[in-house]
């Protein structure tokens, strides 16, 4: 099973891509950015575009059926990766115990500071 997802209420798609696809009792998230759907704006500040990118993943795992709780796998990209330990402090806000296997690099972003996707699994039926 192959289902292509977008979610009521989180950021637009920046491309063309699903928000997430559930496949095999897992959800694909694509990648994240900062920007509020609320308001199509984002945070100037590099913590509070972690945050919010984080926000829209858990908004997307939430439409899907799933939270971080069940998140097996993150990767975030950050534009300036001497800032992971600030990216790190907000990371635990959302992930203070069990957290899942992550990766996180350096990438070259056009105009935002950071990107995350993830892959959660379903919650056990029964």
């Amino acid at each position: 099973m192959r289902k292509p997802l977008n979610v009521e209420g989180a950021a637009a798609a920046g491309g063309h891509y699903s928000h997430c696809v559930i496949a095999n009792g897992f959800v694909f998230v694509s990648g994240q950015g900062p920007v509020d759907p609320a308001t199509g704006r984002m945070p100037d500040d590099f913590a509070g575009q972690v945050r919010q990118t984080l926000k829209n993943v858990e908004t997307i795992l939430r439409g899907a059926g799933t939270d971080f709780s069940l998140a097996v796998k993150v990767n975030a990209y950050l534009s300036d990766v001497t800032r992971f330990a600030e990216y790190n402090a907000v990371y635990k806000e959302f992930f203070s115990s069990n957290a899942p296997a992550r990766t996180t690099v350096g990438s070259q972003l056009i105009g935002i500071q950071v990107e995350i996707d993830c892959i959660a699994a379903l919650p056990q039926k029964g």
